[in-house]
């Protein structure tokens, strides 16, 4: 538990380390006369924040249904690392008991072969488990900053991407593709805003 303490410190400590970013000013697009602010900023943000607390991004981006997501998969990590911590103690004191010729709770029903073949079990669990948890840590962070990011992208009717069937012109039988639609009629004033 105190190496997972650790870890998160120390990844803290290193996103803290990341705050010389320079600050630019947001851009505003005028699309169809409604002005679209973009915050070059708000998916570091969401990032930085989901690091500092996890599912704190995903509050951020206003996507509340992903917090209990979030806590629900971390918390599993978490659960069942202690749990294999637990029963990894608990066959490792009883084989030290027994090489110290000490009573343990498992003396005539288990051998020291299956007391230490136990025991690289729930090592290996537990370590698993603490790799899955951080796996699952570093994907909250990357969920808030990609929805951050998709969250400022346009998707307005210039640009569009459907399905379609096309005939062959060869032997008339109908394909599956997808077209993409990209109509350059209508300009968009870029402003800065200051």
């Amino acid at each position: 538990m105190i190496r997972v303490l650790f870890i998160w410190l120390g990844c803290l400590g290193f996103l803290w380390s990341q705050n010389d970013l320079k600050v630019k000013p947001a851009d505003s697009i005028q699309i169809n006369s409604k002005s679209v602010t973009i915050n070059p900023l708000a998916p570091s943000k969401a990032a930085f924040y989901s690091a500092l607390v996890p599912g704190l991004g995903q509050a951020y981006n206003k996507r509340y249904w992903k917090i209990p997501i979030v806590y629900g998969a971390i918390g599993t990590g978490v659960g069942i690392y202690v749990w294999n911590d637990q029963r990894y103690d608990r066959y490792r004191s009883a084989y030290k008991q027994r090489l110290e010729g000490q009573p343990d709770e498992f003396l005539g029903i288990y051998s020291d072969q299956i007391l230490i073949n136990a025991q690289r079990q729930f090592q290996r669990n537990r370590d698993l488990a603490l790799i899955a948890t951080i796996g699952l840590y570093v994907l909250n962070i990357v969920d808030a900053n990609v929805d951050a990011h998709l969250k400022q992208f346009n998707v307005d009717q210039n640009l569009s991407l459907r399905p379609d069937i096309l005939w062959n012109p060869i032997d008339l039988q109908p394909q599956i593709g997808i077209t993409l639609t990209w109509n350059l009629e209508k300009k968009r004033n870029i402003t800065e805003i200051k």
